[in-house]
């Protein structure tokens, strides 16, 4: 389990300066596989300890009674990554506070349908995008398949003030093309959460893999001067398809 700073004596994955985000989106109309309009970005307050990454391949065999040793497996390919993390929520220095009540009820809305795509008469539930700075084989676009909360620390009125969450995250493959094979980005479109050191021809080398096609983000974001790019702020990197690399 992630502990705090204050617990941990700063030491372990919640000291990072870069934190975890899970970008909450609206799901997509139709048949698109890029995420919808951004409903909110949950930052998490420590990062977590522990990630389990995990993925399948899909064999079938038929049977063959006549077959001695056995029949030759079919591949019928892979299916889709799934990740398991662990969120940890502390607000103890503010006993009287709902800050982690309120974070746990944003996790639990990610298994909920949103109006939006009620609307739309297309029901699902959001799509979320974890991104962690540069851990770019952690980064993709998913639905939340599962959350369990256990609030385990309450404040003096009754209300949470420390929280652990089981999160469960699947995948949704998109078929981006020319992407650069080694960026490890593996969705249309997706929000990006600026760090140090990062520059828009870094971001388009690893989006793209041409440095050069850079004011492709510029200009989805509408940004004039590319030498001013803040920690912190979010860019929304275009799809492959939409880029001429």
């Amino acid at each position: 389990m992630a502990k705090s700073n204050k617990s941990a004596g700063g030491k372990g994955a919640g000291k990072s300066l870069v934190r975890a985000t899970l970008a909450i989106h609206e799901p997509p109309l139709g048949t698109s596989t890029t995420p919808g309009g951004l409903i909110e970005t949950f930052d998490f307050d420590f990062n977590p300890a522990q990630l389990s990454l995990s993925r399948r391949a899909q064999w079938h065999v038929t049977v063959a009674p006549a077959v001695r040793d056995g029949s030759k497996p079919e591949f019928l390919g892979p299916e889709a990554r799934e990740m398991s993390l662990e969120i940890f929520l502390d607000s103890s220095d503010e006993p009287t506070g709902d800050t982690v009540l309120k974070k746990v009820e944003t996790l639990l809305s990610c298994c909920e349908t949103t109006d939006t795509s009620m609307f739309a008469d297309q029901p699902s539930p959001p799509w979320v995008v974890f991104e962690w700075g540069s851990f770019s084989t952690a980064r993709f676009t998913a639905y939340v398949s599962s959350v369990e909360a256990s609030y385990t620390l309450f404040g003096t009125t009754g209300v949470p003030i420390r929280a652990t969450c089981q999160m469960r995250l699947h995948e949704i493959p998109s078929k981006t093309k020319r992407q650069n094979p080694t960026s490890g980005a593996l969705t249309a479109r997706r929000v990006h959460r600026v760090v140090a050191g990062d520059t828009l021809p870094s971001l388009a080398w690893r989006e793209y893999g041409d440095a050069t096609v850079w004011r492709a983000i510029a200009e989805a974001n509408g940004i004039d001067d590319p030498s001013r790019l803040g920690s912190g702020t979010e860019l929304v990197l275009p799809a492959a398809e939409e880029v001429r690399v």
